[in-house]
């Protein structure tokens, strides 16, 4: 896997009203893998208030770069200090569809689920095998109610796993590490 995230290693720097980076966290081995997911808290005002995530935030100048947004944040948010030899590579970064935002996404791997501590601004954790995220069932169109306006957008429904579902950029990063491995989700 770090093979195919080296042609990712640059990560893209256009200009944003405003960087970010996250985790995207594998859990277990080879054949059973899952993500780690987070819930954000709900907060009056924040765009993505309630929404299914990946840890992460707002690059600050203290960070000397996108990764190390990522683990700061990592460690603030859920109490999580990603070692070093957990890293395998970056995903590169995508720019936001509706807020002018640049995300960087970079992904570690552990062997098992970690002892996890919450601030104020994650709801909940969950984790989610491949294997689920990837069923046809799963990955659909749907209308729903964004900032005071309907949109259609293609999500993974997380029944059975939580009360919302993966969708914007989110969605968007999760399905670009599938393709990196050259993975198809079907719908």
């Amino acid at each position: 896997m770090r093979k195919l995230l080296a042609q990712n290693s640059r990560v893209n720097d256009p200009p944003a009203e405003r960087r970010a980076a996250v985790a995207m966290i594998l859990i277990g081995t080879p054949q059973a893998k899952e993500l780690l997911f987070i819930r954000r808290a709900n907060y009056q005002g924040d765009p993505w208030s309630g929404d299914v995530a990946f840890p992460g935030g707002g690059i600050e100048t203290q960070d000397a770069d996108s990764r190390a947004t990522a683990e700061r944040e990592t460690s603030e948010e859920i109490g999580l200090v990603l070692a070093n030899e957990a890293y395998l590579g970056t995903l590169g970064s995508i720019n936001g569809a509706y807020l002018p935002v640049n995300i960087a996404c970079h992904l570690y791997q552990l062997t098992e689920r970690p002892q996890l501590e919450l601030n104020n601004e994650v709801l909940e954790t969950f984790y989610i095998p491949l294997a689920v995220l990837l069923e046809p069932g799963r990955n659909r169109e749907s209308n729903f109610a964004y900032r005071g306006t309907q949109h259609t957008h293609p999500i993974v429904d997380l029944e059975g796993y939580c009360e919302r579902f993966l969708w914007g950029i989110s969605y968007r990063l999760l399905q670009k590490f599938f393709s990196t491995l050259g993975i198809k989700v079907l719908r």
